[in-house]
Formats: C-alpha cells, sequence, structure tokens
C-alpha cells in the first residue's frame, strides 16, 4: 500500500511527543456530539481545537492554488455512492469543532439519525510549518472514526497519511497511489502533490469512471463517424451513375445535416454535463453555446465544462 513508507527523518513519530495524543474528549468511548452540532458558528473563519477558539487565516497564492486542484482531483476520483466538500465543519468532540480541506463522505444520510455519515476521507493542504499543528486535528479526526487522514506539504512536495500504528504522519511513495473504497479511480500521489496536470487527471478520471454525460458523447462521436461512412460509400456508387451537378447537390445536402446533427448532439451534451454540475446558464451564455456552429470549440467547451467552476470560466479564453 502507498502508505507503508515511513520518513525516518521526521522526530515526531513516536511516545516521545505528547502534541499527537488524542485528548480524553476525543476517546471513542467518550459521550459524542452529532459531528454537524457545531461549536463555532459556521461560514465564519474560527475553528475549535481543545476547547479554544482559533482564527483560521485566508490562505496565500500556493496554499490556496493547491486546495483548489486537490479538491478536482478528489471529486473527479470518487465513487458515485461518495460527496466531497472543501472546508467543512466536522465536531470530532466535546471539545473540538475544525474543518478539514477537503472531505468525502457517503452520499447516503445516517439511517440511525437521518443526518450527515461521517466523513471517511479528509485532505489538509499544509506547510512544513503547519504539518506537526495538521498532526492534531489528524489524531482527532481518527479518533472520532474518520477512516484516512492525508495531509500534502505544497512547500516540500510531499504527501503524508497519518498512522494510527505510529501516532504520527507515515510519508507516502511519489510513484504510489491512493486506493479505497471511496474511490472508484486510484489517486496518484504524484499528481496530489504536483497538481501541474490537474485538468488531464480529472479528464483520465471522469473517462475511467464511464461519466455518463461523456460516455453519451463518444457514442454520439462513434455512431456519427459510421453514419459519415455509409455516407461516404452511398456517395461513391452514385457518382458512377448519376449526373456530376445533383450528386453534388445531394452530398451538401447530406453532409451539411449531418453536421448540423453533430452539432445539435454536442450542444445537448454540452447543456447536459453543465446541467449536471449545477452551473446555472443565462439567457445569454445558452444563446452563445447553442448557436455555436464550430465543433472544434464546443469539444474545447465540453472538456472544460468537466472541470469548470463557474460559467464564465468555461468561456474564458484560451
Amino acid at each position: 500500500m502507498a502508505r507503508d513508507l515511513v520518513d525516518p527523518a521526521f522526530s515526531f513519530l513516536g511516545p516521545a511527543v505528547s502534541w499527537s495524543m488524542p485528548s480524553e474528549a476525543t476517546r471513542p468511548d467518550a459521550e459524542l456530539p452529532d459531528i454537524d452540532d457545531h461549536l463555532v458558528e459556521p461560514e465564519t473563519r474560527y475553528e475549535m481545537l481543545d476547547g479554544e477558539l482559533i482564527y483560521v487565516s485566508p490562505a496565500k497564492y500556493r496554499h490556496g492554488r493547491r486546495h483548489v486542484q486537490i479538491a478536482a482531483l478528489v471529486e473527479a476520483h470518487v465513487d458515485r455512492a461518495f460527496e466531497v466538500a472543501a472546508d467543512m465543519l466536522t465536531r470530532t468532540s466535546l471539545v473540538d469543532d475544525f474543518a478539514p480541506d477537503v472531505s468525502v463522505f457517503p452520499v447516503a444520510r445516517d439511517p440511525q439519525t437521518g443526518r450527515r455519515q461521517l466523513t471517511q476521507l479528509a485532505f489538509e493542504v499544509v506547510s512544513a510549518q503547519s504539518l506537526k499543528r495538521c498532526a492534531v486535528k489528524a489524531a482527532k479526526l481518527a479518533a472520532r472514526g474518520v477512516r484516512r487522514v492525508f495531509a500534502i506539504d505544497v512547500e516540500r512536495s510531499r504527501a503524508f497519511e497519518w498512522s494510527r500504528e505510529l501516532d504520527g504522519w507515515s510519508l507516502l511513495a511519489e510513484v504510489s497511489c491512493i486506493e479505497d473504497p471511496a474511490l472508484a479511480v486510484p489517486l496518484s500521489i504524484e499528481l496530489l502533490i504536483h497538481a501541474a496536470r490537474t485538468d488531464d487527471a480529472v479528464a483520465h478520471a471522469l473517462l475511467a469512471k464511464h461519466n455518463p454525460v461523456i460516455e453519451s458523447v463518444r457514442q454520439h462521436d462513434r455512431e456519427a463517424g459510421r453514419a459519415e461512412g455509409k455516407i461516404e460509400g452511398k456517395i461513391e456508387g452514385k457518382i458512377e451513375g448519376k449526373i456530376e451537378g445533383k450528386i453534388e447537390g445531394k452530398i451538401e445536402g447530406k453532409i451539411e445535416g449531418k453536421i448540423e446533427g453533430m452539432i445539435e448532439g454536442k450542444i445537448e451534451a454540452l447543456l447536459a454535463l453543465l446541467a449536471a454540475r449545477q452551473l446555472a446558464l443565462d439567457d445569454t451564455a445558452r444563446a452563445r453555446i447553442t448557436g455555436e456552429l464550430d465543433i472544434a470549440q464546443i469539444d474545447r467547451w465540453i472538456l472544460r465544462a468537466a472541470t469548470c467552476a463557474s460559467v464564465a470560466e468555461l468561456f474564458a479564453p484560451g
């Protein structure tokens, strides 16, 4: 497994360091509140750690950028039975209420309470200075029952997984992948720590998951290709026995009709993908899409629609 490698340079693995040990309030046998019964006001920049109210500062460029990239990668790789959330508060104990950068949790509600189920995978974007502080949170998440907690060090391009056995961080090999029941496709550690090809990785993951919108587009293209082949064969046969002018007229009419059909099909697939990602279109944006005649442009929009955060980003140049 990817988590079996341990970096011997880390002195904070082991019992000599007390900050990584869960407090009495995070013990599994303690009486715990619901994960969504919060100590802090949601939608603010505050968390609660060991009963202390902590202000969470906004991210710097590299941290904030990697946060978005990792969220996109995780979203693309998760199984359909799971959801992904960013900065979602989770009550881990009587005195702790904080938000991992990215959380993966079941779509299904808890059968007993009808509320959200506990996070299964948690990801934190950290720096070398904040890795120790993140370990405190990782220990509390693990004590609450979160199965796996990961930390991505943006400064040194490293990734770690929290180890219950070591009570500390375990360094992950860059060439390895995270494999988990919550993931439909293994998640590459190299992509997590470098994130240089996020768009490509998201596209490959959606293809591997047989995303229904992409499959529909691919099927449409296959059918269009077969139809074009039949048209070409019929045209070649008719050329031998018909007047050139009539043949050219029929060819142009059929090809134009087929191209119009391909454009309409791709536009329908693009609109379906935007609707599935809940990206609302105003009348101007919808008119721009439905009026587009360049198949290559529509194809570029379809690929971009899989990862863009807004309609404005969909239409951005480049």
